[in-house]
Formats: structure tokens, C-alpha cells, sequence
């Protein structure tokens, strides 16, 4: 696989503690000018790094997104957080989970014969260079190839696939065994098909790479444990920035 140039990276999270760990190790300044919400800007390894919170949910992701790309022009951006794993996925509390794809979850269309997704209406979400886009969009997959074998190389339990993205958490075990028999997802998240969505419009590759805070199923947060996923989620970004491996 050739590498992706990445000279000026973007790595986006939705809050503060999904992203401030991986902002000190790399020596990030604040930047003062980046109001709403805070963005910070390192020199790690002859790349250039800047970090921003886009806030909670699609449209702040989106609207994050645009701007950010808009102010900083990335040749790669890395998308971060925790997300809920499915029951089928193979993952459990702690592990590292990277998106092939990103798909809206639940948005549609509900008829007499059930749920839809955004095709049967027949109006594209996105079309780019002859394909047509509607719940579901891809990632790049040089960039999580190598993220998934960077990974296991360092003995990390790691699954790649499908991120399902929601306006309404699944907090039902039988509501998130459905979305992920719908659409053979394997992580749950509020953002990432939003920056995905962006993404594709401006042609910028992405990365998404969740660290898994708890199980989709009757929600109990007691069994949760989001300090543990955002931290080892950002060490091993911090190892994957280190290595340039693009």
C-alpha cells in the first residue's frame, strides 16, 4: 500500500477527555482564537497536528468538521472517542475498535412495511465522482488497515468494521441488536458518520478509531468504564502519530 502524505493532521473527539491526554503528550499549545469550542496546535515529528472538540452529535460534528477543514486544510483527519460495542462484535470494555465505514443508524424512512434507509426516497445524501451515497459512507482502507495491523502488532485487542452512528443512544439491548443485524455494525457512536459525511465532500481521508466505554445492551452505567477506553485510545494514537505510520 502506498502511504497517505500527512503533513497537517486533524484529530477531532467530542469531549475534553477523549482528546486531552493525546494533547499533552504531544506538547500542544491552546489556540486562542478557536471559539466555540477548544482547539489546540502541536509540531510532533516534522507533522503538523491540531486538535479540536467538535461537541456531542451529528450536526456539532458536522458543523466542527466543515470548520476546522475549512481554517486548517488537513491531509488526514483521525477521528476519536469511545463508543458502545455490539453483542456479536467481538469486543468488550477496553478495546480498540476501527471503522471501515460509518453509517446513519436511524435515519430513514418508517412505512406501513417497516424501517428504510435514505434510499428509498432517492435523494442522495452525497454524490462524489459518479457514486451516490445515502446512510452509508466509506473510510479510507489503506488508513485502518494499517491502524488494525499497527494495533495487533503491539498486542492490542483490536476489531475493525462497520461504526453505526445514533441520535438516540441504544440503551436497550434488543434496539441495539437490531441495528446491528440492520446494518453488521460493530460499535456504536453520535458522531462519526457526520464527520464522515463531511469528509467525503471535501475528498479529506479519514481515520476513526473508538475506544469501547461499554456494551450496547439494558443500559447499566455501572459497567462502564469510559476512563479506560478514551486513555488507552489516545496512547495508542499517540504511538501511531510517532510512528508516521500513513
Amino acid at each position: 500500500m502506498e502511504a497517505i502524505t500527512a503533513g497537517r493532521v486533524l484529530i477531532l473527539a467530542s469531549i475534553e477527555k477523549e482528546i486531552s491526554l493525546l494533547a499533552k503528550a504531544l506538547g500542544a499549545s491552546l489556540l486562542e482564537d478557536a471559539e466555540p469550542r477548544r482547539a489546540w496546535k502541536a509540531e510532533f515529528h516534522s507533522q503538523e497536528i491540531y486538535l479540536a472538540l467538535t461537541g456531542m452529535g451529528k450536526v456539532n460534528a458536522a458543523i466542527k468538521t466543515t470548520q476546522t477543514i475549512e481554517r486548517f486544510k488537513p491531509s488526514l483527519i483521525i477521528n476519536t472517542g469511545c463508543g458502545g460495542a455490539y453483542g456479536s462484535s467481538g469486543l468488550g470494555v477496553g478495546d480498540l475498535a476501527i471503522a471501515t465505514a460509518e453509517v446513519y443508524g436511524d435515519e430513514g424512512v418508517l412505512t406501513v412495511n417497516g424501517w428504510h434507509t435514505l434510499e428509498i426516497i432517492g435523494i442522495p445524501s452525497v454524490e462524489r465522482k459518479g457514486n451516490r451515497y445515502s446512510n452509508e459512507f466509506p473510510l479510507s482502507m489503506e488508513l485502518a488497515a494499517r491502524a488494525f495491523q499497527f494495533a495487533s502488532s503491539l498486542g492490542l485487542p483490536v476489531k475493525r468494521g462497520k461504526f453505526i452512528t445514533v441520535s438516540t443512544c441504544s440503551g436497550t439491548k434488543a434496539r441495539g441488536d437490531e441495528l446491528e443485524k440492520r446494518f453488521s455494525g460493530i460499535c456504536e457512536n453520535m458522531e462519526g458518520a457526520a464527520i464522515a459525511h463531511t469528509t467525503l465532500l471535501y475528498d479529506t481521508p479519514l481515520l476513526e478509531v473508538r475506544g469501547i466505554s461499554n456494551m450496547v445492551e439494558d443500559r447499566d452505567i455501572s459497567k462502564w468504564d469510559i476512563p479506560r477506553s478514551v486513555e488507552m485510545t489516545q496512547r495508542f494514537l499517540y504511538k501511531f502519530l510517532e510512528r508516521g505510520i500513513f
